[in-house]
């Protein structure tokens, strides 16, 4: 999605070429052309081996890193080593990196802008997941730079979330805290942050891969399943096409629930021929997704008591993502906090990209905005980083140097244990994938080597 800082100091979202206000981060390929957004969405039904979805999960990740392997495994479209994407155009395989893909994305993005404005749009500021490692941004920015944009800054979706709403900004002194809950097409994240001053500090953040906007969609395709097998006593649950075009029904009825109280879902041929009609109502999408529902708030409770807040010191909560319009969502959040306000007037799959053109127009020097600050964020460790070591026995054992939240810039004195003939030493520091205390298989990434000598 795409928001615009314009010259009277709004900031908005535009639509694409086709009228749409979200594009779909989804690439086709096929033969010497690219399609991006929802043609190759549409399109993935017939073209799923050459169409690229969830790249983000993917960029500036080794081939081997746990999270580029759960992409893999979940791909329609073969990842080869590196990672590289094998794509059948033909008479010949293409293969396609990440960032390549993320490219013709932001590609797509500029030429948007450039549309919406009619001049030509560079600089750019762009959101990432609290959780991105600094091999991922580099990668994004890279991307980004790549596809013609000049990067003023990354940020971090909560912080967009809240700039979007001028939280801390207007009034900025004193200190509250805010809830940034975010369910989007393939993850759900809760940030905890401090505001003070005008500044916004992470205390914590949780986010769960295997809940997001799909979790609802597939729920409500297998459903649709179900009913086409009462009707016709055939079961396509098993059949990739067919489970597909329901998907796309699916997803055309979740939102439309958002805002009416029924849906009708239609999928013309669904399975040898025979075409399926099925009426749902929000009760009914709500009792199937109750479990999911539950799921979705879990998270909060557990990471209010991570920081020891309560419901009651928290001060606004944010919604975001295209899911968090699900009206039963917001009603459960309201449940949780009763006496909070809770934010939605933006809708929620705009606010982050809202609050990434507020920056923007900061950035760019436009006086009209109230806010002054040139940065708006206090960078923290998305996760724990340590530095590896051996023992006697010539085991690899990890120190957490900086534990997950730490606020960056930061400085740490450790001592190492090693003989004193050497000239130098080669420091090993990584970035565990979660955190120590839940996991005795912690997995790590790589995230830099240091070379000290004594010379």
């Amino acid at each position: 999605m795409l928001g615009l800082f314009s010259q009277d100091g709004r900031a908005d979202v535009v639509a694409n070429d086709a009228g749409d206000r979200v594009t779909p981060a989804v690439v086709a390929y096929r033969d010497t052309e690219q399609i991006v957004g929802i043609a190759a969405k549409q399109g993935r039904i017939r073209n799923a081996a050459n169409t690229v979805v969830k790249v983000k999960q993917i960029l500036g990740r080794r081939y081997d890193d746990p999270e580029a392997q759960t992409h893999i495994e979940e791909s329609k479209c073969t990842v080869g080593d590196l990672p590289m994407y094998e794509l059948d155009t033909g008479e010949t395989t293409k293969y396609v990196s990440p960032g390549e893909v993320a490219k013709l994305i932001f590609h797509k993005m500029k030429e948007t802008a450039q549309s919406a404005l009619g001049s030509d749009v560079k600089d750019a500021v762009i959101t990432v997941p609290f959780e991105f490692g600094e091999m991922q941004k580099n990668a994004l920015r890279n991307a980004a730079e790549g596809a013609g944009f000049n990067v003023l800054r990354l940020i971090h979706e909560p912080s967009a979330a809240l700039l979007a709403y001028g939280i801390g900004q207007e009034s900025p002194s004193g200190k509250s805290h805010a809830l940034v809950y975010k369910l989007g097409g393939t993850s759900l994240s809760v940030t905890a942050l401090e505001v003070n001053s005008g500044m916004y500090r992470v205390l914590s953040t949780h986010t769960d891969h295997s809940t997001g906007g799909e979790s609802f969609t597939h729920a409500l395709a297998q459903h649709l399943a179900a009913e086409f097998k009462k009707l016709y006593k055939h079961d396509v649950s098993s059949n990739p096409r067919a489970m597909m075009k329901l998907m796309n029904s699916a997803d055309v009825a979740k939102h439309t629930l958002s805002t009416l109280s029924s849906a009708n879902c239609f999928v013309d041929s669904l399975y040898d021929g025979m075409d399926f009609e099925c009426n749902v109502s929000r009760a009914r999408f709500e009792l199937i997704c109750s479990n999911l529902f539950n799921k979705s708030i879990q998270p909060i409770k557990n990471l209010l008591q991570q920081v020891k807040l309560s419901t009651s010191d928290v001060n606004k909560v944010v919604l975001s993502g295209g899911s968090a319009r699900i009206p039963k969502l917001q009603q459960m959040i309201r449940d949780l906090f009763p006496d909070v306000e809770l934010l939605c007037s933006i809708p929620p799959d705009e606010v982050i990209p809202v609050g990434a053109a507020m920056q923007a127009g900061i950035l760019v020097g436009k006086e009209s905005l109230v806010l002054g600050e040139d940065s708006i964020t206090v960078d923290c460790c998305a996760s724990d980083i340590l530095v590896k070591e051996v023992d006697e026995s010539g085991a690899d054992i990890f120190t957490v140097l900086f534990p997950s939240g730490t606020p960056l810039p930061a400085r740490r004195q450790h001592t190492l244990q090693g003989p004193g003939s050497l000239a130098s030493v080669c420091l090993e520091l990584f970035q565990a994938q979660k955190p120590l205390a839940q996991t005795t298989t912690c997995t790590y990434c790589d995230y830099g080597h240091f070379i000290i000598s004594s010379q």
